[in-house]
């Protein structure tokens, strides 16, 4: 019988020792597992979206820009508006490539400015993820941002500038002043950390865009002939064709923001169609009141204000903060247009700051009104009022107001001195499309 016990006991001991060798190595490696667990992966169903998006944000610059502002010029310079994209669009790439990447995305030690760890895209491989896509792609989402922000600029001084200065202007302007803005909001910087609320760019985009603008205009002076003589759009057909490509491209530009095909990126497309559509409706509407007719021109500029302020909000808020998102662009981008130029006294020559300043401010800070969860928006971050969010809106509209203005001022300064910015007197009335480029449109 004691023997039998024994037995027994040595049977037990060995089954308990075999069991502990047999899950000892998954306990010490459990940690490992569960860090690998949450390791990022590769998801195709985003990529596949993010790498449509990325395309869509390129069609709003080529072709939608090009001819939304094509046509707002008259007939003898809307080859030079075409050539200036086109151009922008490619030394916006290569920049990029270059050393605009690094600046806005790489870790920066003082939270103004990125490092040069990424310059030349170093790093970057068929391997490398951000999130759940390739950082291939989201390198070239970020490109196609880097690429439409000064295009949009070139609106405010149309007709007048050198081909030489916009190159040299818009490749110092992306690196001195895009990068660094991307890097305070997007890139782990200032803004970032102070919990601003810009989800696809009404900031680092719109505003960026609109001051800058603005200070072209000041500083080069206005065009030859204006206010006094007749300065009509040559093609308004081409101006509706590209304000339509502007907003399907529009899509890719808000819903790609969210850099997964999800939720937020659906709310982010549905809340981009209604604020666009109230932006043309309260555009229109304010055009008739005031001027007796609502014109084509009109509702193209009302779509595209709608879609530059419903940008910063269009990941946080609902169908309610949307349609008063539009609402408020529409109007308030129409009295811009309408009477801050003549109060003022400058020649945006296609509203860039009348449209993307005044829109994307618009934008920016009711994004920290109807973020609220009472108006169906995505919540305040916890202990967070709306009037602490709003607060730090309107500090991140000042900081980029400031920044650009400066810095772009200083910019062109420079430039004038180097190159000269405006064209003469006898090339501007003859226009840039001969003067220029030795190019005319025929008929």
């Amino acid at each position: 019988m004691l023997m039998h016990y024994h037995n027994r006991m040595d049977k037990m001991m060995k089954n308990m020792i075999s069991k502990i060798v047999y899950l000892l190595p998954a306990a010490l490696f459990m940690p490992t597992l569960a860090l690998a667990d949450e390791a990022p992966t590769l998801n195709s169903g985003d990529t596949a979206w993010m790498i449509t998006a990325t395309a869509l944000v390129l069609l709003m610059t080529l072709p939608g820009l090009a001819l939304f502002y094509g046509g707002m010029v008259r007939k003898k310079n809307v080859l030079s508006m075409c050539m200036q994209t086109i151009a922008i669009a490619s030394l916006m790439s290569v920049l990029w490539v270059v050393l605009g990447y690094s600046l806005a995305f790489d870790e920066g030690s003082t939270g103004f400015i990125g490092g040069l760890g990424k310059a030349f895209f170093s790093g970057v491989g068929y391997d490398t993820l951000s999130g759940s896509i390739p950082e291939t792609v989201f390198a070239t989402f970020q490109m196609t941002f880097a690429i439409i922000t000064p295009v949009l600029i070139i609106g405010a001084f149309a007709e007048r500038m050198k081909f030489s200065a916009v190159m040299l202007f818009t490749g110092i302007w992306v690196l001195a002043v895009y990068a660094p803005v991307c890097h305070w909001v997007w890139g782990g910087g200032l803004l970032g950390d102070d919990g601003v609320l810009d989800f696809a760019g009404g900031t680092v985009v719109h505003i960026n865009a609109g001051v800058a603008g603005l200070v072209c205009a000041l500083v080069l002076g206005k065009r030859t002939g204006y206010p006094k003589e007749a300065m009509m759009p040559h093609n308004l057909v081409l101006t509706m064709i590209g304000a339509a490509l502007l907003w399907v491209g529009w899509f890719g530009f808000n819903a790609g923001s969210e850099l997964a095909a999800d939720g937020t990126a659906g709310m982010a497309l549905l809340v981009t169609q209604v604020a666009t559509a109230m932006a043309v409706l309260a555009w229109s509407i304010a055009e008739k009141v005031v001027f007796g007719k609502a014109s084509l021109l009109g509702a193209c500029s009302g779509a595209v204000a709608g879609l530059v302020a419903i940008t910063p909000a269009s990941g946080f808020v609902g169908p309610i903060g949307a349609l008063a998102i539009g609402a408020a662009a529409g109007v308030v981008c129409f009295c811009s247009v309408a009477f801050l130029k003549k109060a003022i006294g400058y020649d945006d020559s296609l509203d860039a700051f009348g449209v993307h300043g005044v829109g994307g401010m618009v934008g920016a800070v009711l994004t920290g009104v109807f973020v609220s969860s009472s108006f169906g928006g995505a919540g305040l971050a916890d202990g967070v009022s709306m009037g602490a969010q709003v607060f730090v809106q309107l500090k991140a509209i000042a900081y980029t107001v400031v920044y650009c203005a400066v810095v772009t001022f200083i910019i062109l300064k420079v430039i004038d001195m180097l190159v000269g910015l405006r064209v003469d007197e006898n090339a501007e009335r003859e226009g840039l499309d001969i003067t220029s480029h030795g190019e005319q449109v025929l008929g």
